[in-house]
């Protein structure tokens, strides 16, 4: 790769250009990895000629976290678990409390993402109304995630989320339930994918205003984009780009990751049938239960982790619950 990066004609093809170097940094940093850990271990064994097994407990654990980390990755050969991701949170049924419910897991994907150093930015948010303390909740708003292995980490995320606790819209302090779905798809560019093509009829694009909290214009220009896949039914959108071409490509990979994902949802449907298993829609499904009140407890259904400490895992530590997701895929 080295090779062809470095010839004359690399970069006749720039998309493409920018795909491969992208690839060819991830392959560098991937053997750079195991080049760190292979001078570790060699650091560890000159240090045991030198020192008793009694002092070995701190040169052990950073090596045993890096061992970890590399071993995470392991996990992550997906077809598109290196890319970026982009995902979708959607309010239940419920009004503001789902809505609001909404805003918080946004809050908390945030805060996760900020703590492993990925990039973010809103492609696009529908508000509810105003509620209480000014609180104004989400129906739904979709998040671009850039860094590696966003997607192969966060994959296993799609799936309804359900929240207990004493509601903050209940003058009578009643306890309420509800839901939301998020939805993690790749983020696929059209020039990178040769098995997903959209043709232009295929399409129906819609030009709109961007819209802000209480229905605010905040883009007196219609630069807002919509594309319906008219096979499909699937509708995507973007809004916060300057302009109309902007928003259209970050739309258009949103729909590239949506076709993607029914694609892969039909395989798992069909190997279901052929193991004899009932197949279901994995983001169908109640995956992890959030229990602010009668006393407080996080747990995966799937996995069966659970916390007490629910504010570190609405604050985004989120991490336990992710790792231990990856590991029941294999």
């Amino acid at each position: 790769m080295e090779t062809l990066v470095e010839s004359p004609n690399f970069w006749q093809d720039k998309e493409r250009a920018v795909q491969l170097s992208k690839e060819l940094d991830q392959l560098r940093e991937a053997s750079q990895s195991i080049e760190r850990l292979k001078k570790q271990v060699q650091e560890i064994r000159e240090f045991l000629e030198l020192a008793g097994d009694g002092e070995m407990a701190g040169q052990l654990a950073p090596l045993e976290q890096s061992i970890a980390q590399e071993e995470r990755k392991i996990f992550l050969s997906g077809t598109y678990d290196r890319n970026d991701a982009i995902l979708t949170i959607t309010a239940g049924a419920g009004g503001q409390e789902a809505q609001d419910w909404a805003t918080m897991m946004l809050r908390m994907y945030e805060r996760y993402c900020q703590k492993k150093r990925w990039n973010t930015q809103i492609l696009s948010q529908s508000f509810g109304d105003p509620g209480p303390e000014g609180r104004i909740g989400t129906k739904q708003v979709s998040l671009e995630i850039k860094g590696q292995y966003v997607f192969g980490q966060l994959k296993r995320e799609s799936g309804v989320h359900r929240l207990v606790r004493i509601s903050p819209f209940s003058a009578q302090q009643l306890r309420h339930t509800s839901f939301a779905a998020v939805e993690v798809i790749p983020r696929i560019t059209e020039s990178a994918e040769e098995e997903i093509r959209v043709k232009p009829e295929e399409i129906r694009v819609d030009v709109f205003r961007a819209s802000g909290p209480g229905g605010q214009n905040v883009n007196k220009r219609e630069t807002a984009i919509r594309i319906t896949h008219l096979a499909t039914g699937i509708i995507v959108g973007s809004q916060t780009q300057r302009t109309q071409q902007e928003n259209r490509q970050k739309a258009m990979e949103q729909l590239m990751g949506k076709l993607y994902a029914l694609k892969e949802q039909e395989r798992q449907g069909e190997l279901a049938k052929l193991r004899g298993q009932k197949s279901s829609i994995e983001w169908g499904s109640q995956i992890r239960s959030y229990v602010l009140h009668p006393y407080q407890m996080i747990k995966d259904m799937r996995t069966g982790i659970e916390t007490s400490d629910t504010q570190a895992v609405l604050d985004g530590d989120l991490d336990e619950f992710i790792e231990a997701e990856l590991r029941l895929l294999y």
